[in-house]
């Protein structure tokens, strides 16, 4: 009989295609790309001095690749052709993106079929879109081929150009990239910014006000003071970031005195007034469907899911046929999908809420491309989440649950009602001082909704504005109700406050707001948006704390030698219309072969990368690396903090030095460690000189072991304070070899070295503290059985017991010295519970309240690896960045959402991490232009 194949990516989307077809059709999955561009020292040894030896890419013969199939992926290829052998026709079913087109293309190339080829393309898993799919098949998209080849080309190019200045000025194992470098810097310009910032202080008055008469008499509002006479009262939107007024009219900038005064002026008689009352109607429009941006914005916000995270979770819906495709740029609907939201709607919340006309949504972006459908639930009828609830748990249902109410809320009707704005005065009496006799007005607002429409079903969330504002600042709430008043009425004054507010730094990103950044300025697609934050986190440039992303010192140095040398290559714009013109290739409006030499090699051209500059002109991204000149790596690896204070980026780690301390000839200025959790803009001048004063890298000394007579020194690291001792200086022969010195140096003795515990401070440990600490391990005594020692000692992980190989923790760090040989046989009498425990269970360090998915209980606890929070299921280990103390249960929640999104670690061997040397060169496909 005949029988068709179908290929698909992921084993999971082959499975439930393979449901909806019959016996005629076998489906295999591909499990992804089966190849790629390999690294040079990979490629075959006769082709390593070749053409493609620097980059697998031939520059000078049209930018022709070099693929070779990943090693992994040789069995895979081979079951796929034995499967095509059977088959008389071959159809490509891969994602509609360009990165689906190109895993087709790399199929084709490799398979080399001799039966017909049929692309199939479908943004949903459900029997109907299959078997639409099925019915209106078309050929392979070359351009959409040529756009994801010269994307992965241009990284290569950008990547293997750039990444080896890093390493040679900066340090070795760095990487630059045309997106991640450009989102390292937009984090680093957020924290400069931060450092930079001057905080201004400013106050206000706030009282509780009541209408004297009518239907509302004595029902209280909050309203705050807005202008003093003519001039209007500085708010904290009214500073810059230099702490100084914007505007230097017409604004009174009320200080502590000035604001008490209104007060005392306000009080014992003074009648408010009604000054201005106005109404105007209310109406609030619904958010378009989900796009990929923003559903990991928003999956971020409401949920509490790194991009990395959301992307994974809505892959696996849609693998199994939940919603449509992820990886999209449109917030439009199918005629189909409207349909199904506005039915649900008014079934759901009556035919009221369902608007007249449908809602349309069209794409805000220019250069959108893989713009098939907003993500959606699938089907041309959704499922509800309480349809879904036994079939999807934990993050996916939290995740289609979003989906299903931002679509259904899509098509819904505006939510609708009244905003009212009040303005009250009255005249400040003597006590006032000089503003006496001016009019103090206060103001309020009240939003009152009186038709909810599609706040019914679902409401947007917000990211944390930069705001100045202080947290702390008062004022009316936005959606309080105001009683009824009119013009002119009298009003009641009661409890006014003077309040004190100082402006706040703009914020950091969080993932979600770095997200919408990227896609606002135009740089990279929404797609890769996860990747490319879960590299510069991998990468060291960023870290977390809580959901804020803060830069390190490395991303200050990779960032200045970037903008300094390579300026071009992380301009925003630039970037942004890099972007377009991958797109105008994806459409078939630029050549790739013209633009990829015009990158490269500059030159004239129509294509925005001749802006790239060197010394001698725009002569593409070769002739900048040819030209960088010399680059002075003391002052790309160093930051100045002011007051002749500077951060180092060293080998080991960042420090910061006093180049203004006297020094003697040969000698280094002082220096002392950086602590990893010290977020660049809290190393202050006073902070910096608070390292320093503990001692800096020399340490503070804290006198001799008595019986070696070795000075004892604390120090303040990279992984936190301890103390060691100083050997002597080793006195070995000068005729040594480089070698036989290196293998001297390694047998002399090393100095003992211990962590202070947690409850000690680096600048009042004594010496006595220091003695103790660098006498662990301690000998607690012998096992009368076995005769087997058993020693207290401090480990990574924290104190513990040790028999052998057997381990057993203890329950704080003075234990260690405390601990006796009976209470240490009582612990070994008990039963080590759960795999790899060390001991009784300890009680949590602390309880963080119900996980929102499960209702079950979250407890940080101790474990063999270092703290994890837990809720008796899944248990995750706190990052470095986190501890049992500072951790949120927010941060909690999301630690967990993130495991179980992760699933069960897989194992890695050497063969999954490794590529083929041996795979024949494919033949290149013909192109229409040459060099």
């Amino acid at each position: 009989m005949p029988r068709k194949l179908v290929i698909v990516e992921s084993p999971t989307k082959a499975r439930k295609i393979a449901g909806y077809l019959g016996d005629d059709y076998e489906v295999e999955a591909s499990v992804g790309h089966i190849r790629d561009l390999p690294q040079p020292s990979e490629l075959p040894a006769e082709m390593k001095k070749g053409p493609f030896g620097k980059f697998a890419v031939d520059v000078d013969n049209g930018f022709e690749p070099y693929y070779e199939v990943y090693a992994d992926k040789k069995a895979k290829v081979r079951e796929l052709k034995k499967a095509l052998k059977e088959a008389d026709e071959l159809f490509l079913a891969t994602d509609e993106d360009r990165e689906g087109e190109a895993i087709a293309w790399h199929l084709i190339q490799e398979l080399k079929p001799k039966v017909p080829v049929r692309r199939m393309v479908f943004h949903e898993i459900t029997r109907e879109a299959i078997l639409r799919a099925l019915a209106t098949t078309r050929d392979l998209d070359e351009h959409l081929v040529d756009a994801q080849e010269t994307r992965r080309i241009l990284d290569r190019l950008y990547g293997y150009e750039v990444s080896p200045v890093l390493w040679r000025k900066v340090r070795q194992g760095l990487s630059a990239g045309r997106v991640q470098s450009v989102a390292t810097r937009l984090v680093v310009e957020r924290e400069r910014a931060r450092m930079a910032f001057v905080t201004a202080s400013y106050w206000d008055v706030t009282g509780s006000f009541a209408p004297e008469t009518g239907d509302d008499a004595g029902v209280a509002f909050t309203a705050r003071l807005s202008g003093v006479g003519s001039e209007r009262v500085a708010s904290g939107r009214d500073f810059d970031d230099r702490g100084r007024l914007k505007v230097r009219t017409g604004v009174v900038h009320l200080d502590e005195a000035t604001a008490h005064a209104v007060v005392a002026g306000l009080g014992g008689g003074s009648h408010f007034a009604v000054r201005s009352l106005e109404t105007k109607p209310y109406s609030r429009k619904p958010a378009a469907p989900f796009t990929t941006s923003t559903m990991q914005q928003e999956a971020g916000r409401k949920l509490r899911m790194n991009a990395r995270a959301a992307m994974r979770t809505a892959q696996a819906l849609y693998e199994n046929g939940y919603i449509t495709y992820m990886r999209t740029d449109s917030p439009s609907l199918s005629a189909e999908a409207i349909d199904a939201a506005r039915r649900q709607a008014a079934e759901l919340y009556g035919s009221e809420y369902v608007p007249g006309a449908p809602r349309l949504y069209q794409s805000k972006s220019a250069g959108a491309q893989e713009a098939h459908e907003a993500i959606r639930p699938a089907g041309d009828s959704f499922r509800t989440p309480a349809q879904v609830a036994r079939e999807l748990t934990g993050d996916q249902f939290r995740l289609y649950e979003l989906i299903w109410k931002r679509t259904v809320a899509s098509q819904m009707a505006d939510a609708k009602g009244s905003t009212a704005s009040v303005r009250l005065a009255a005249a400040l009496g003597p006590a006032a001082g000089e503003l006496s006799g001016r009019d103090a007005v206060f103001s309020a607002s009240g939003t009152v909704i009186t038709f909810r429409g599609f706040l019914a079903a679902y409401e947007e969330g917000t990211d944390t504005d930069d705001s100045t504002e202080s947290s702390t600042s008062s004022g009316a709430a936005k959606d309080a109700r105001l009683p009824r008043m009119a013009e002119g009425d009298a009003i009641d004054a009661r409890d006014l406050t003077a309040d004190g507010h100082s402006t706040n730094p703009p914020a950091r990103f969080t993932e979600a707001s770095l997200v919408k950044a990227l896609e606002e300025l135009g740089i990279g697609r929404p797609s890769t948006y996860a990747a490319t934050i879960s590299t510069i986190q991998d990468r060291g440039y960023v870290r977390t704390a809580g959901q804020a992303l803060v830069p390190t010192w490395l991303a200050f140095a990779v960032t200045k030698l970037l903008e300094d040398h390579f300026g071009s290559l992380v301009d925003y714009r630039f970037t942004a219309e890099m972007e377009q013109d991958l797109d105008e290739i994806a459409s078939g409006e630029r050549e790739r072969v013209a633009w990829l030499e015009a990158f490269y090699f500059g030159g004239p051209g129509d294509a925005p990368v001749e802006q790239i500059e060197t010394t001698s002109g725009p002569n593409g991204l070769k002739g900048l690396v040819d030209n960088l000149g010399e680059i002075d790596p003391v002052a790309i690896n160093s930051v100045e903090i002011g007051d002749g204070l500077r951060v180092r980026v060293g080998r080991y780690g960042p420090y910061v030095e006093d180049l203004s301390a006297p020094v003697e000839e040969g000698r280094n200025p002082p220096r002392a460690s950086v602590p990893d959790d010290l977020a660049p803009d809290e190393l202050t001048v006073d902070k910096a000189r608070e390292l320093l004063a503990a001692g800096g890298d020399d340490g503070r000394q804290l006198g001799p072991d008595p019986v070696s007579g070795n000075e004892i020194v604390a120090k303040a690291g990279r992984y936190g304070p301890y103390v060691t001792e100083v050997l002597p200086e080793p006195e070995l022969d000068p005729k040594l070899s480089a070698t036989a010195r290196k293998k001297a140096l390694a047998a002399l003795p090393k100095p003992r070295t211990a962590s202070l515990f947690k409850d000690m401070d680096l600048a009042t440990v004594s010496l006595d503290d220091a003695l103790k600490l660098l006498s662990l391990p301690r000998v607690v005594g012998a096992d009368p059985e076995s005769g087997a020692e058993i020693t207290a000692q401090n480990g990574r992980y924290g104190p513990y017991l040790k028999k052998g190989t057997d381990s057993r923790t203890l329950g704080n760090e003075s234990m260690l010295f405390t601990v006796t040989l009976d209470e240490a046989l009582k612990i070994y009498a008990e039963p080590k519970r759960g795999r790899g425990a060390r001991g009784a269970a300890q009680p949590p360090l602390r309880e963080l309240g119900d996980d929102p998915t499960n209702g079950k209980p979250i407890v940080v606890k101790e474990g063999r690896f270092g703290a994890y929070v837990t809720d008796g299921e899944t248990n995750r280990t706190l990052p470095r960045d986190v501890t049992p103390e500072s951790i949120t249960p927010e941060r909690a929640i999301e630690l967990l959402a993130e495991k179980r999104a992760a699933g069960p670690a897989k194992r890695r061997t050497a063969t999954t991490a490794t590529k083929t040397t041996t795979a024949k060169k494919p033949a290149p496909r013909k192109r229409a232009a040459s060099k």
